[in-house]
C-alpha cells in the first residue's frame, strides 16, 4: 500500500535539501547550462517549481496543464529570472503543494496527468518527489544519483521497470542490483536480457541520466529505452 503521508514528508525533506543547496549559487551560476539538453538550471528551477503547481491542479480535480505550448511558454517565462526570485518560487509552490496533501481527500481515487495518464492520487506524492530528486541531480551543483535516499532509487527503479513493462520495443529484460531484482519489457516466458548494475547506475539508465556504461549486460546488447 502506498503511504502518501511518509511520501508527503520524503517530497519536503527533499525539497528542503534543493533549497540549500540552490541557495549557494549566485544570479550567474543559475543561469549556467544544466545537464538537460538546452536547459539551464533557471529552466529546471522553473519547472520544478511549475510541477508543483501543476500537481496541486491534479489533487484539486483540475487538468494539469491548460496544454503542452502553455507549460512550456511558462518555464521559458520563468527560467531568466533572478535567483532570489526562482528560490521563493520554489518554497511557495512547494508550500502550495503540502497544503493540498495535507487536504481531507480519498486517496484511492484515480487522477489524471499529462498525455492521459492516469494513476492513483496516493502515488501524486511519490510522483513529485522523484521531479524534487532527479531534477536536483539534474541542476549539476553536487547532489548525484548515488547521493539519493535507498528507498527512493529502489522505488524510482521499480516505477519505472513498471513503465516499460509490456513495451513492444523493450525486450524482456531482468534488472538486477546484484540482490533485488525487476522484470520489463515485452512479455516472455523469461528474459531475454540480464543488465545488472549498481542501483544509481540502474537508476540513471532507466530515467536516460546515464547511458549504460556502467552496467553488464548478458543475453544481448543494452536494451535502448523509449523516451520517458
Amino acid at each position: 500500500m502506498i503511504d502518501h503521508a511518509h511520501d508527503l514528508e520524503s517530497v519536503r525533506e527533499a525539497t528542503e535539501r534543493l533549497l540549500s543547496a540552490v541557495a549557494g549559487l549566485d544570479n550567474a551560476s543559475a543561469a549556467e547550462p544544466s545537464r538537460l539538453p538546452g536547459w539551464s538550471r533557471g529552466h529546471v528551477l522553473a519547472h520544478i517549481a511549475r510541477n508543483a503547481d501543476a500537481l496541486v491542479n491534479v489533487l484539486e480535480g483540475r487538468p494539469m496543464y491548460a496544454d503542452a505550448q502553455v507549460r512550456d511558454a511558462d518555464i521559458e517565462r520563468d527560467a531568466p529570472r533572478p535567483l532570489d526570485a526562482q528560490l521563493a518560487d520554489v518554497r511557495e509552490s512547494a508550500a502550495r503543494f503540502q497544503a493540498a496533501g495535507a487536504a481531507p481527500a480519498d486517496w484511492s481515487r484515480t487522477v489524471e496527468l499529462r498525455n492521459g495518464v492516469v494513476d492513483a492520487a496516493a502515488r501524486l506524492p511519490f510522483r513529485r518527489w522523484v521531479e524534487v530528486e532527479l531534477h536536483h541531480v539534474d541542476l549539476g551543483i553536487g547532489q548525484e544519483l548515488e547521493d539519493l535516499p535507498e528507498e527512493f532509487t529502489e522505488r524510482e527503479i521499480e516505477f519505472l521497470a513498471e513503465r516499460f513493462e509490456g513495451h513492444p520495443e523493450v525486450p524482456p529484460t531482468r534488472v538486477t542490483d546484484g540482490t533485488r531484482a525487476w522484470h520489463t519489457g515485452r512479455k516472455a516466458e523469461g528474459p531475454e536480457v540480464t543488465v545488472t548494475g549498481t542501483p544509481a547506475d540502474l537508476l540513471g539508465w532507466l530515467s536516460g541520466r546515464r547511458d549504460g556504461s556502467g552496467l553488464t549486460v548478458d543475453g544481448g546488447p543494452l536494451p535502448a529505452l523509449p523516451p520517458l
